[in-house]
């Protein structure tokens, strides 16, 4: 049941790699603790610690401090406990609830933007994946959807200036799964038509993914042109909320870090889940002898390793 509380897919991923383990927090809310499905290794940590480590060939020691129902406000706790894990990489998602809540646009961000430089400041490197687009979930009806659509990108750009201007890099989640629900709502959501499923959270981190590997100094990206390229902040924030999969980080123009817009701003649109860039079957690995399935751009299952818990079920 999708009421269920989230299995929180703590511990090392990728203990067959030596060195070090790379320390990782996720903190949010529900949709950062993987509210709606059964396994820790389908969790959104669990999804992106398992990539991290195959990518780095290195293990990923992950600390799940998500709360489900959390709003903005509730940051600074998680924060308080991320830091004594001593984190090196931070990702955060949040602002579901704080559109749902009606609750102060300027304090949420405060919060968010308040979380970000505390982590910044012990040299943790920090993701954003901004408020989704709560008026692409169908359960909610006109005209409350359009009202909700409207705050949820106003929140999602104002959270994209705060984390920029804070040393982190954001990521638009916006209506990822709006279109894929009208198409297919019982593979995208959970049970209870309002968070995602298994595949739904596995396209959230698929966008993510590649944002993460680039804060970590594993970029193979081809250089932004098009439709990417180079905004004033606020700009590149309004833009980056209407289009879901699309990072934004701090950029010099001429050496210079601000214009007459203020920050600039890197634009970089992502692949969605399904799309050729597979980030998660890149250099697959196998544990225990047993093999991983292998990515098929689909299929959650196949983007996700063993989690602890199933080192722990194959020894037993």
């Amino acid at each position: 049941m999708a009421e269920a509380p989230p299995p929180r897919g703590d511990g090392v991923y990728g203990p067959k790699f030596p060195g070090k383990p790379l320390s990782m927090v996720i903190l949010g809310d529900s949709s950062a603790a993987g509210y709606g499905v059964h396994r820790p290794r389908e969790t959104p940590g669990a999804l992106l610690a398992t990539g991290v480590s195959r990518r780095l060939r290195r293990p990923v020691r992950l600390h799940r401090l998500a709360v489900v129902g959390s709003m903005s406000s509730g940051l600074p706790y998680q924060v308080d406990a991320a830091l004594e894990y001593e984190p090196e990489v931070a990702v955060i998602l949040v602002g579901g609830n704080d559109v749902t809540h009606v609750s102060g646009r300027a304090t949420a961000v405060r919060h968010l933007a308040d979380s970000v430089r505390r982590l910044r400041s012990i040299g943790c490197k920090v993701v954003v994946g901004t408020c989704p687009d709560i008026g692409a979930i169908q359960p909610i009806k006109p005209p409350l959807r359009w009202l909700a659509r409207r705050w949820s990108r106003q929140l999602a750009a104002a959270q994209t200036v705060a984390v920029v201007e804070a040393g982190g890099r954001s990521v638009s989640i916006g209506d990822l799964l709006g279109p894929a629900f009208e198409a297919d709502p019982v593979r995208m959501f959970s049970s209870d038509r309002f968070h995602p499923s298994v595949e739904g959270y596995a396209r959230a981190a698929a966008v993510m993914m590649p944002t993460l590997m680039a804060m970590l100094g594993e970029d193979d990206r081809a250089p932004a042109t098009g439709a990417d390229g180079v905004r004033s902040l606020p700009e590149a924030a309004h833009e980056a909320a209407r289009a879901a999969g699309t990072e934004v980080s701090a950029v010099k123009v001429d050496g210079r870090e601000r214009g007459p817009a203020g920050r600039w701003a890197q634009l970089r649109r992502h692949p969605w889940f399904g799309e050729p860039r597979l980030w998660f079957g890149h250099r697959a690995a196998s544990f225990g002898g047993s093999p991983v399935p292998s990515v098929s751009g689909r299929s959650a299952a196949g983007a996700v390793g063993w989690t602890p818990a199933d080192h722990q079920a194959a020894a037993d």
